[in-house]
């Protein structure tokens, strides 16, 4: 039960910090709900750390996903999904993090851990930079990216990956390369949000597939 007091405390800090910013900054929604999807990533070493089980893990992740559900039909917290354009990105959030605890938990944390630390702080913040500096754009599948953001996503990923992989294996190699550009490539597809379900999976089962086996 403390575990998950903790859990719902970080969460509740996450969001208190939202809704404080949305109140002296009305006009910067995207910001608001990107302060939520960055600040969710901690979550999962931090229950790693807790030695929550992987079912209980699925439970709380699932009631988290019904709650969004619920929210995403009711508008009850509009800033969660108050963006500029029509996405499913915070569902995919929570259906990706359900796949990969059922997936990776037990089997290979590490691989989790990439996988939702590069959706996280790599395509949140890819979202931030594309959005905040002027650079070269273009248009795939009608979502318009930027230079900028799409370096960004590459890098932070690239970071991701390396810093996980050497926490596990002490050394580096070139398939921490492939990783983060492949997930760089699916950040692209970013029509309705899929980005957010597509990102975090391949990514895990990349780094599964070139790093742990």
């Amino acid at each position: 039960m403390i575990k998950f007091t903790l859990i719902l405390l970080y969460l509740f800090l996450i969001f208190l910090i939202s809704i404080v910013f949305q109140k002296y900054n009305k006009d910067s929604k995207e910001i608001v709900r990107k302060i939520i999807h960055i600040g969710v990533g901690p979550l999962i070493p931090i229950a790693q750390f807790l030695k929550i089980d992987q079912n209980s893990a699925l439970i709380f992740t699932g009631f988290v996903s019904l709650m969004v559900f619920i929210n995403y039909t009711y508008q009850l917290l509009p800033a969660i999904e108050d963006v500029e354009r029509k996405s499913y990105g915070t569902l995919f959030y929570c259906l990706s993090l359900f796949i990969l605890i059922a997936l990776f938990w037990d089997k290979d944390p590490y691989a989790l851990i990439t996988g939702f630390f590069i959706m996280t702080f790599g395509d949140g913040l890819a979202g931030l930079i594309g959005k905040s500096f002027k650079s070269k754009t273009w248009n795939f599948f009608k979502q318009k990216k930027s230079l900028f953001g799409t370096v960004t996503m590459f890098l932070l990923s690239l970071i991701v990956v390396c810093s996980v992989g050497y926490a596990q294996q002490k050394s580096l190699n070139f398939n921490f390369f492939i990783i983060a550009f492949f997930a760089t490539l699916l950040e692209q597809i970013s029509v309705l949000g899929i980005d957010n379900l597509f990102v975090p999976i391949f990514s895990a089962l990349f780094f599964n597939f070139f790093i742990t086996n």
